[in-house]
């Protein structure tokens, strides 16, 4: 299973990458840097929740649902002429049940890391939560993923693609720095200066994350 950055460098993610520049007014290579951080960020988030058996449950309820991968179908006319204001809603849903009251810490953080203000990436992750969740849905049902189990390993999967288990143990212990289980508490030091591991998906974000 490819994972979730490999998005970003499909012809797919292209698209993702020049319609949320647009609808943002920012550069391509700044959305694109926003969103290759953000991305593991909220998929590990997403991970955690469905650690319980009720967070999995109801992703799986979303995933099945309204979430179904249709909106990667036409991302043309999602674009086009601007994203409608229910998709930014329901970005905002998304990012508030997933992120909590962490959300605005993370937003600082990769506002501070990007050079982007802080509403911009707002922004940028309003428009993306419902991309990954649309992602998600489609990779569920082409695995026929049906079992709160089944939505904890394909989550995984996404965030580790081909990579070995100690890069993804590497991204969890940077969400978790502090060990007591919250899953963003560490968000801010991981943006603006942490472990330096230079391999796979850990170099990655060691690379993005890590002081220079």
């Amino acid at each position: 299973m490819s994972g979730i950055l490999d998005l970003l460098n499909s012809d797919l993610g292209k698209t993702i990458i020049s319609g949320v520049s647009n609808q943002t007014n920012q550069p391509q290579n700044k959305t694109q840097d926003v969103l290759t951080m953000a991305l593991p960020v909220l998929m590990a988030a997403m991970k955690r929740n469905a650690a319980t058996p009720q967070g999995a449950e109801g992703l799986l309820g979303a995933i099945g649902s309204k979430h179904d991968g249709s909106i990667l179908d036409n991302l043309g006319g999602l674009f086009e002429g601007g994203v409608d204001s229910s998709v930014l809603d329901d970005g905002s849903k998304i990012l508030g049940h997933v992120l909590g009251g962490k959300q605005q810490h993370v937003e600082n953080a990769l506002s501070q890391k990007s050079g982007m203000d802080a509403g911009t990436v707002a922004q940028i992750l309003k428009v993306a939560a419902p991309l990954i969740m649309g992602y998600l849905g489609k990779q569920a049902k082409q695995q026929n993923v049906s079992s709160s189990n089944g939505v904890e390993s394909l989550l995984g999967g996404l965030l580790s693609g081909n990579s070995a288990n100690q890069e993804q143990n590497f991204l969890e212990s940077i969400l978790d720095a502090d060990g007591d289980g919250s899953v963003i508490d560490d968000v801010a030091g991981m943006v603006l200066g942490g472990s330096k591991k230079k391999s796979g998906l850990g170099g990655l974000l060691g690379g993005l994350f890590g002081g220079k």
